[in-house]
C-alpha cells in the first residue's frame, strides 16, 4: 500500500492519513473499554446500542444509516453502537446479535411508528439469538421527529413565515410507509397532529402501502378543502422506493427523507436512555 492509497474504515469512510486511521481506531477503542474500579476489577460498560434498520434495495439507504450511526457515536462516544437490518441489507440483525454474544444491548428501531416489525419481528429475532437485549420504542411519535420533518420541509422550500392568505391555501401530506397494524396508523396520525401544530396548516397522513389513504387521495382531499399549495413531508428514515414514489406524487414540493439529521441522532439516544431508565425502574 502506497502513502497515497486511502484507507477505508468499517463504516466505509475514507481515511487519508495514518493520523486519521489512528483517530478512528482510538475512538472505537474508547467506546469499548470499560473503566476499572479501585479494586482493580473491570466495571461493566454501558449496554450496546443497536440501530435496527429495515433494509432497502436502494444503495443510498445504507450510506444514510451509517451517517446517522456516526452522529449517534459522536453524541455518546462511550456507548458501543452497532447496526442490524431486518432484511435486504447486511449486517442482518441476527448476525449482529450473534457477534455481541452475552453483551447487554438496547435495540433501537429506526422505524417511525409501532407495527409488526417493532412488536413481533425484532423481539423474535432477539429471542432466537438468545440475546441479552431489550427493544426500545420506535422513533415516532416524538417532538424531535417533528423537528426533523419541519427542517426537511424548510430545506425543500417551505416558508416559516407566510401571509394569512397563503396559509389558508396551504397544506401538507405526511407520507409514511403504512402498516395493517392500527397502532401504526395511530402513531402516524399523532405525528401529523404535532406537525400541523408546528406549521399552522392542515397535515393529512397518507401511506405508500398497506393502509389508506394514498398520497394522491390525500392531495385530492386537501384540494377539495381549498388547499392548492400542498407539500409532501417524507416520513421515511432513508431514501428508497416508497420515499421516491411518494415524493413523485407531490403537486408542489416534497421534502427529503429524515436521514442523518442531528435531531434524529438525539432521538435515537433518547430512546436508548429511555429504555434503560424504564428497565431500571421496573427492576427497582
Amino acid at each position: 500500500m502506497t502513502a497515497s492509497t486511502p484507507f477505508r474504515d468499517e463504516s466505509g469512510l475514507h481515511l487519508d492519513s495514518t493520523a486519521h486511521l489512528m483517530n478512528s481506531i482510538s475512538s472505537r477503542l474508547a467506546g469499548r473499554l470499560s473503566p476499572v474500579s479501585p479494586s482493580g476489577r473491570r466495571r461493566p460498560g454501558p449496554p450496546a446500542l443497536v440501530l435496527v434498520a429495515h433494509g432497502s434495495r436502494d444503495p443510498r439507504a445504507l450510506g444514510t444509516v451509517r451517517a446517522l450511526m456516526d452522529r449517534v457515536r459522536r453524541l455518546r462516544p462511550a456507548v458501543p453502537v452497532h447496526l442490524g437490518h431486518i432484511e435486504l441489507d447486511e449486517p442482518l440483525l441476527p448476525d449482529t446479535l450473534a457477534a455481541l454474544g452475552t453483551t447487554p444491548a438496547v435495540l433501537v428501531p429506526l422505524l417511525l411508528s409501532r407495527g409488526y416489525h417493532v412488536e413481533r419481528d425484532i423481539p423474535e429475532m432477539a429471542a432466537a439469538a438468545g440475546a441479552h437485549a431489550r427493544v426500545a420504542a420506535p422513533l415516532g411519535p416524538h417532538p424531535l421527529l417533528v423537528d426533523t420533518l419541519h427542517a426537511r420541509l424548510i430545506e425543500a422550500g417551505w416558508r416559516t413565515r407566510m401571509a394569512d392568505a397563503t396559509r389558508r391555501t396551504s397544506g401538507v401530506v405526511l407520507a409514511a410507509a403504512g402498516s395493517r397494524d392500527p397502532d401504526s396508523a395511530k402513531d402516524t396520525r399523532r405525528t401529523a397532529h404535532l406537525l400541523a401544530a408546528r406549521l399552522g396548516v392542515p397535515v393529512v397522513p397518507a401511506y405508500a402501502s398497506a393502509a389508506a389513504p394514498t398520497v394522491e387521495t390525500a392531495v385530492r382531499s386537501l384540494t377539495a378543502r381549498g388547499r392548492n399549495r400542498i407539500a409532501v413531508a417524507s416520513c421515511f428514515t432513508a431514501p428508497g422506493r416508497f420515499a421516491t414514489q411518494c415524493a413523485e406524487a407531490a403537486p408542489w414540493i416534497a421534502s427529503a427523507p429524515l436521514g442523518a439529521h442531528e435531531a434524529m441522532a438525539k432521538l435515537i439516544v433518547h430512546r436508548y436512555e429511555q429504555s434503560l431508565s424504564t428497565s431500571a425502574r421496573t427492576a427497582a
